[in-house]
């Protein structure tokens, strides 16, 4: 890829209380997982011991770099349930349709609706998930950083509830996890 995202090579995993957030995600084995713009992975490492030898995650990402990173890290460790793949998730994100358990964003929506690409990428995570499938999403708190983005672009949970509704999610839970980020859980109750 010739332009690198705007956020690529920062990530909130060690701003957010890690164990809290899977505590809430509550995955179970033979899951699969969508860690949809992953960055270097920080996220499916460690969500790879919560679903198993059984489970899957995929792993996209637009930025390169960060995926040879992932890959590199995923040998070095002989984590075999991680398919890491570069693509652009607003145009296609590379697999089946209704095929995931739990899709996680990690403080990258922001990013998206700033590039006006957030429609089209919820499109086709509607696409991928199954029926009652879990979206989770993690954001920065709407509070003046660093660390995060500007608080201008930030969204608060009531606007990320706006527009998860308007595209056939229900909040399951909002709750702080760390002093900077918050988790939101949706069921998606539309059919892809």
């Amino acid at each position: 890829m010739t332009e690198k995202p705007i956020a690529a090579g920062k990530s909130s995993f060690n701003l957010v209380d890690s164990k809290k957030l899977f505590s809430e995600l509550r995955l179970k084995e033979n899951t699969t997982l969508l860690d949809l713009a992953c960055g270097s992975g920080a996220y499916s490492i460690a969500a790879s011991e919560y679903i198993g030898e059984e489970g899957l995650i995929y792993a996209v990402d637009l930025w390169k770099e960060g995926i040879d990173n992932l890959l590199k890290e995923v040998k070095i460790k002989q984590i075999n349930n991680i398919h890491a793949n570069i693509a652009d998730i607003s145009i296609h994100i590379p697999m089946e349709s209704s095929c995931i358990d739990v899709c996680l964003m990690a403080t990258v929506l922001h990013d998206l609706i700033q590039d006006d690409t957030d429609q089209e990428t919820l499109g086709e995570l509607k696409r991928v998930l199954k029926p009652n499938g879990s979206l989770a999403i993690i954001e920065f708190k709407k509070i003046e950083g660093p660390p995060g983005p500007p608080i201008q672009i930030r969204i608060s949970p009531e606007k990320l509830d706006a527009i998860l509704f308007s595209h056939d999610f229900r909040k399951v839970l909002t709750t702080d996890i760390g002093p900077y980020n918050y988790l939101s859980i949706f069921t998606f109750l539309g059919k892809s």
